[in-house]
């Protein structure tokens, strides 16, 4: 069996230091202690870590090539992604808008993650899609000078001239946006089901929310399920939530699979969709369209996103203004069955 290859973060916890720290300490930027260099060094050494000198020579010039770092894939099992419209659609958009920008595409791990390519260092620039609060690998691309746009905003860093650039994903006004369907189509008694991971789709998405069920005047109600437990992460917030009070009549879920788990639970239960229980899902796919009843979605446009995110990095790299995407809208609702009740019967 083939052993791990170490990462910077094995030789950053090693020497009790920051991933940046490791960085600054390889690259030569910012300022290290001679004493804490040496720490980084001798933990290096002892992990076997070597830090990429080919890439770190090759980034001397322009290579014509930038990676896509998407970070939810090293997390799911690759037979879902057949079902998951979002990263097929942004990664066949963002190749395409990187040849019209002269550019080749390269989909990598993440750089700073146990399966790590060496040579994506060596890329003019990077798209990080999902980043998440202390995100190690902005740390380490801001630290190393190496250009880059987030698909999404860092939590946790305030927006001004000197935060990273971000491709805007509109979680705060899509969610209202489904949350007011849900009232309208005549749900009351409104649940969240989010992921875990710390990035803004899941954390702005939950400060919405609360704040709409204040102005709507009912309780919040929120599950936080791990996005890799898929449909059974749908099927423990159902349960969740069923055990926890009276039966909710609309659900907002943000990932597909979560959103069919909370459905089978539902039915179990002798709750039908749409009739007693409305569901939109915050992300669309196949099996949302394929399913009985059809369920309601966003369509997060990932193919506009990645777009905007070549635009931006593209510009960024020749050294031009960043192009102004402020007054055109991405994202769009697309009711289905799930929460469209039926009318009176005749």
């Amino acid at each position: 069996m083939t052993a791990r290859r170490p990462t910077i973060r094995d030789v950053a916890h090693r020497a009790g230091v920051s991933v940046t720290t490791v960085s600054h300490t390889f690259t030569g930027n910012g300022t290290v202690a001679p004493a804490t260099q040496q720490r980084v060094r001798t933990a290096a050494h002892d992990l076997g870590y070597r830090p990429d000198v080919i890439a770190q020579g090759l980034r001397r010039n322009r290579l014509g090539v930038i990676a896509l770092v998407a970070r939810q894939l090293d997390a799911l099992r690759p037979d879902l992604l057949v079902d998951v419209d979002y990263f097929a659609r942004f990664a066949g958009a963002a190749a395409v808008a990187s040849l019209a920008e002269g550019l080749g595409l390269m989909l990598v791990s993440d750089p700073t993650g146990p399966r790590a390519a060496g040579a994506a260092l060596a890329s003019d620039g990077f798209i990080v899609t999902e980043p998440v609060t202390d995100d190690p690998l902005v740390a380490m691309l801001t630290s190393a000078g190496i250009p880059f746009v987030t698909v999404g905003e860092v939590p946790g860093v305030p927006l001004g001239p000197e935060s990273p650039p971000h491709v805007d994903i509109e979680s705060g006004r899509l969610t209202t946006l489904a949350l007011d369907h849900l009232w309208d189509s005549g749900a009351r008694r409104i649940a969240l089901v989010t992921g875990t991971d710390r990035n803004e789709w899941n954390l702005r998405t939950a400060a919405v929310y609360q704040r709409w069920a204040r102005y709507r005047r009912i309780t919040p109600s929120m599950v936080h399920v791990p996005e890799h437990l898929d449909d059974e992460g749908g099927r423990r917030a159902a349960r969740t939530l069923l055990a926890s009070g009276p039966a909710p009549d609309g659900v907002y879920a943000l990932t597909s699979n979560h959103a069919l788990g909370v459905v089978a639970v539902l039915a179990e239960h002798g709750l039908r969709v749409p009739a007693d229980v409305r569901i939109v899902a915050g992300s669309d796919a196949e099996s949302l369209r394929a399913a009985h009843p059809t369920i309601s979605s966003i369509d997060l446009q990932p193919d506009e996103l990645a777009r905007r995110a070549v635009e931006v990095l593209a510009a960024r790299l020749d050294d031009r203004p960043l192009p102004d995407h402020g007054e055109q809208r991405v994202g769009r609702l697309v009711v289905r069955a799930s929460s469209t009740p039926p009318g009176p019967q005749p």
